[in-house]
C-alpha cells in the first residue's frame, strides 16, 4: 500500500505539469485563489503566507497509537545481539505544545521555524517483548525544532498549476532521549503543486529524506490536500498524508475570528496499522 500510495501521488504530480486543454482553459475565468488566497504554501494545512507577512501559530497536539513500532536496541537496551533489533508493537501516547513561526521573505520565498517547546510521551511495551525494556517508559521536556525554506517557483495559470519546492532540516536536540525529539539530524527536500478548481483547491507534494543516523536516502513524507472555503469565516481541509508505512487521513476546520486571527481544529485518523490511531490538534494562528 505504501508504494502504491507514493507512486499514485507522484503520478498526480507529474500529470499536473501537463498543460490543460479544452474546458479547463475555457472555464478559466473563475478566481483560482478563492479558497487559499495569495501567498506561498506553508507546511501547515491549508495555510499560505504573503510577502512581508509574519505568522505565529501556537497549538497543542495529542497522539495515541496502539501499534507503536519499536525495538529494544532503539530504546537503549544493548547487548542483546540480533534479539535487540526484533520489532514489537507497544502502546504509546504523546502530548505536545508547539510553536510555529513563519515569515514571507518575498513573493517567492518563505522561511519557517517550528519548535516542540514541551512534549510528554509514554510507551507501554508489548506483552510479547521479554527483553529488559521496562514495562512502561516515559519522557518529557523540550523535544526539538525544525526549519524550512519554501520556494514558489511558478505561479498558477489557466493552463498550469503553481509549483513550489522546499528544504527541511530537523535538528538533533535530544540525542539522549528515545521517545521525544530527534536523535540525529534529518533532512528532506521536496516539491509540490497547487491547482485551484471551482470545487476546491488541491495541493500535492512528495519528498525525499536523508537520515543522518543511518546515512540512508529514502522516500519522505507525501500528501494530497483538499482545501475548500465555505464562506468568509469558515474553511475546510482534508488531507491524505503518509511517510514510510504510516498513512493518515486528516480533517481540519479553520474559523476566522478576526482579520488577523484563525482558530484551527483538526484530527488525524490512522489508515494503516503503524499510523497513529487518533491525533487531534487545536491552535490559534495570528498574522501580522
Amino acid at each position: 500500500m505504501l508504494r502504491t500510495t507514493f507512486w499514485t501521488l507522484t503520478s498526480i504530480l507529474v500529470l499536473s505539469l501537463t498543460p490543460a486543454h479544452g474546458a479547463d482553459v475555457e472555464g478559466s475565468s473563475f478566481d483560482r485563489l478563492k479558497d487559499r488566497g495569495p501567498g506561498i504554501p506553508t507546511s501547515q494545512f491549508g495555510t499560505y503566507i504573503e510577502s512581508g507577512q509574519w505568522m505565529l501559530y501556537t497549538f497543542l497536539e495529542y497522539d495515541k497509537n496502539t501499534s507503536e513500532e519499536y525495538s529494544p536496541a532503539e530504546l537503549g537496551v544493548l547487548g542483546l545481539g540480533a534479539a535487540g533489533d526484533q520489532e514489537f508493537f507497544g502502546r504509546s501516547t504523546q502530548e505536545e505544545a508547539v510553536l510555529f513561526l513563519g515569515y514571507g521573505i518575498n513573493d517567492k520565498l518563505a522561511f519557517e521555524l517550528e519548535a516542540e517547546v514541551y512534549a510528554s510521551a509514554e510507551l507501554e511495551k508489548s506483552p510479547l517483548d521479554a527483553s529488559p525494556v521496562p514495562a512502561r517508559l516515559s519522557e518529557s521536556g523540550f523535544a526539538g525544532a525544525e526549519a524550512q525554506l519554501r520556494w514558489m517557483w511558478r505561479e498558477e495559470t489557466a493552463r498550469r498549476p503553481a509549483m513550489y519546492s522546499f528544504f527541511e532540516v530537523e535538528f538533533p536536540f535530544q540525542s539522549r532521549k528515545v521517545l521525544i525529539g530527534t536523535q540525529d539530524a534529518e533532512y528532506a527536500i521536496g516539491t509540490g503543486f497547487i491547482r485551484g478548481y471551482r470545487w476546491g483547491t488541491l495541493n500535492g507534494r512528495i519528498s525525499v529524506a536523508y537520515d543522518g543516523g543511518d546515512g540512508e536516502i529514502e522516500p519522505g513524507e507525501y500528501a494530497l490536500e483538499y482545501l475548500k472555503r465555505l464562506n468568509q469565516r469558515w474553511r475546510f481541509v482534508a488531507t491524505l498524508e503518509g511517510e514510510d508505512d504510516e498513512i493518515s487521513l486528516i480533517g481540519e476546520a479553520q474559523v476566522k475570528l478576526t482579520p488577523k486571527a484563525i482558530l484551527k481544529l483538526n484530527s488525524g485518523f490512522g489508515l494503516t496499522e503503524k499510523a497513529s490511531d487518533f491525533a487531534p490538534e487545536v491552535g490559534l494562528l495570528i498574522t501580522f
